[in-house]
């Protein structure tokens, strides 16, 4: 049972000039952050770290959070994305910029959330939205948000796929009918469920057109042909189109079908623009997944990020080569793409890292140097040997 009425829990903060401010919060001159793309920085702050799913509470509950968002912003990265799925990650994001409000003023940032889905369980009735944006008001310290998505709308909708795993593309080419996604079908409700969905996303263009509360109202989720047949869905039988759409793990080494995707998005569901998060893929593309990380039901796969890791070794002794690799891919085909990149940030080290990545790709072409190419291109050839390669699997 989702309960929006109890207490949040309280995480005190030291005095600001009690938090360190030495040169591990000062950003790289050279790194900072001046791309965009509709209005939104190249890189965007997941905050889900910000929680016991990702870390210990010791960690989330100390500073570590405010000096990574403190550092994110000097750097140029001015949107966030959290969730009430995250545990308590609006609470700790909304008391760092509360507290650096004297440096960064409501402003001069974007926030983010999310309605629907909750550590305990799911609420996407319009009462229930209702009460969650007022509570995320309250929990980031603000009077407005600039987005609110439909978070993981898959879990109520009908999902209309013939297969949860494997390759998606073929939604946009011989199997679209399958889909639900032939010319036809665009405007065809299957069940109750595509309803829920259409009085939530209802319920929030109200708060956005009607109270102003929300300024742009987004859907999110992991299937792409899913958020597609519902974001042509709104369209039709709302008579506007959602502002945004974010899918995770589809612009990643392993897959990038929303590259496919992402056409379709703007042109069939007037989607405005189109994000993509978790570079990673969920923590699969890194030396060691981490605990959380969900795993994919082909047991193969183990065996090709094995591989990989082996492979990375070449050119990284250290071990980081994949997880570089991978989020120098993921930055190089969004910044093709013109879609912004959710990262998710635990620390002040990662958004140095990410930046000096983003730096690389951007500034000093490395998509372009022969010996990276060569390295994506044997990478990807792993994956497609173990026949996943634009893979996708059943939602997490």
């Amino acid at each position: 049972m989702v309960d929006l009425d109890a207490p949040d829990t309280v995480y005190p903060l030291p005095p600001l000039e009690e938090i360190p401010d030495n040169d591990a919060d000062k950003p790289n001159a050279a790194h900072k952050l001046t791309k965009t793309f509709g209005g939104f920085p190249a890189i965007i702050f997941g905050a889900a770290p910000f929680c016991q799913i990702y870390n210990d509470v010791d960690h989330f509950s100390g500073v570590s959070p405010l000096r990574a968002t403190r550092l994110a912003l000097r750097y140029g990265i001015n949107a966030f994305d959290t969730a009430p799925y995250y545990g308590d990650a609006e609470i700790i994001l909304g008391n760092a910029l509360h507290a650096l409000d004297h440096e960064f003023p409501r402003a001069s940032y974007t926030l983010i959330t999310k309605v629907g889905r909750y550590p305990t369980g799911f609420d996407y009735t319009p009462e229930g939205i209702e009460r969650s944006v007022a509570r995320s008001l309250r929990r980031l310290h603000t009077t407005y948000l600039d987005v609110v998505y439909l978070h993981d709308l898959e879990f109520i909708a009908d999902e209309k796929l013939p297969k949860r795993d494997g390759n998606h593309a073929t939604a946009l080419a011989g199997e679209r009918e399958q889909y639900g996604l032939n010319a036809d079908q665009e405007d065809e409700a299957y069940t109750e469920k595509d309803h829920k969905v259409l009085a939530a996303v209802k319920k929030l263009f109200e708060l956005r057109d009607d109270r102003g509360v929300i300024k742009r109202v987004g859907i999110s989720g992991y299937p792409l042909p899913t958020l597609l047949r519902l974001a042509i869905l709104i369209q039709k039988r709302l008579g506007k189109p959602v502002d945004l759409m974010m899918s995770y793990c589809h612009l990643t080494l392993q897959n990038s079908t929303l590259e496919q995707f992402k056409p379709e998005f703007e042109s069939r569901a007037g989607v405005k623009q189109v994000i993509s998060a978790s570079p990673f893929s969920m923590g699969l593309l890194r030396s060691q997944p981490p605990r959380w990380a969900p795993a994919p039901p082909w047991p193969w796969i183990k065996d090709a990020i094995t591989g990989a890791v082996q492979l990375s070794k070449e050119w990284d002794a250290s071990g980081s080569g994949l997880p570089d690799l991978a989020l120098q891919y993921a930055f190089a085909r969004a910044r093709e793409a013109e879609m912004p990149t959710v990262v998710g940030f635990s620390n002040p080290e990662e958004v140095h890292a990410s930046t000096k990545v983003w730096r690389e790709v951007d500034a000093e072409g490395l998509a372009e140097k022969e010996g990276w190419v060569s390295r994506v291109m044997r990478t990807q050839d792993l994956f497609r040997d173990a026949q996943v390669l634009d893979c996708s699997w059943a939602s997490p």
